[in-house]
């Protein structure tokens, strides 16, 4: 008999990305040649739906798209990723969100993110889904759409017995009540110290900036450090999981990798420290391809990259 698949539904974003690779980001008033360009489907959101989706779980996702080519790129990708997109709601009144992002010749990023029909996914966008709500083992959130509707899809995963995860990118303010529905928050260094005010410059700071967010209701905290790896801080734990060393070519969509590697891990039972390792491999992996949804790895790949590194 096979394996109950675990239920993930994602509350998030779409974002066509429109790549620029150069050397450097040009100055005010200068134009640069680039090295490269791509286009590729993205959004937080969408990209967490589709790791979530190549490592085997059962993912709904929950968000709008314009009714354009965009969008019509997007719901292909959905239907080829087996994703569940009934909840997708099509804007005749408003385009698919558009991000331009530039990565550099260290492989960082900057990205201009240009929202559009996301902003419009109602609460009423989530009640409708409602069905797929209450059947979630995890919730999957981040800030790229509406905080009403996000915080109304945690309030019925939670009552339904399910778990949320919530990504806080980009950083915006959240009422005080949102975080008494997340058991997960995975903020990186910028958004931590936007939440906390501390600026995460070693462990001792990463540790304070940790505790003050736990005060403030999450059960559990994971800073994502980029190569500097994973801080988790519980009521019970704090330990520091380090980062893999790879050769980086582009670090987006590398966070959003690492939040849906973990929600498939915790769905299908790891603890929540080997649940991190995994997600750290999905993160390092995804900064070695260009492009958000070709960098999102597979149960295989992610299984033989932590094979590779075993002492």
């Amino acid at each position: 008999m096979g394996e109950k698949k675990t239920k993930i539904v994602v509350v998030g974003s779409f974002m066509m990305d429109l790549v620029i690779k150069a050397e450097r980001r040009p100055r005010t008033g200068e134009t640069l040649i680039g090295e490269s360009f791509g286009m590729f489907v993205g959004g937080k959101g969408c990209n967490q739906a589709i790791i979530a989706s190549r490592l085997g779980a059962d993912v709904t996702m929950v968000g709008r798209l314009g009714e354009d080519l965009f969008g019509d790129s997007f719901m292909k990708t959905l239907k080829e990723e087996k994703i569940e997109s009934r909840f997708v709601v099509r804007d005749a009144e408003i385009g698919t969100g558009v991000g331009s992002p530039v990565i550099d010749a260290q492989g960082d990023n900057s990205i201009i993110a240009i929202p559009l029909a996301n902003m419009r996914l109602s609460t009423e966008d989530i009640d409708h889904a409602e069905s797929a709500l209450t059947e979630a083992d995890i919730l999957l959130l981040q800030l790229e759409v509406p905080i009403e509707a996000s915080l109304q899809a945690a309030k019925i995963v939670k009552s339904h017995g399910g778990r949320v995860i919530l990504n806080p990118a980009p950083a915006l303010e959240i009422p005080d009540n949102f975080l008494d529905y997340v058991d997960l928050l995975t903020p990186n260094e910028t958004e931590t110290e936007f939440f906390t005010g501390i600026k995460v410059v070693n462990q001792n700071t990463a540790v304070q900036a940790a505790k003050i967010l736990i005060g403030k209701g999450v059960k559990a905290v994971i800073l994502t450090l980029g190569d500097q790896g994973a801080l988790l801080l519980t009521n019970e734990i704090t330990k520091a999981i380090p980062a893999y060393e790879v050769d980086v070519v582009d670090t987006t969509a590398a966070g959003d990798a690492f939040s849906g590697a973990l929600a498939v891990a915790l769905a299908r039972g790891d603890s929540i420290e080997s649940a991190i390792v995994f997600a750290n491999a999905a993160g390092a992996l995804a900064t070695t391809t260009l492009g958000a949804a070709p960098s999102m790895a597979t149960d295989e790949q992610i299984s033989r990259f932590l094979a590779e590194r075993k002492s």
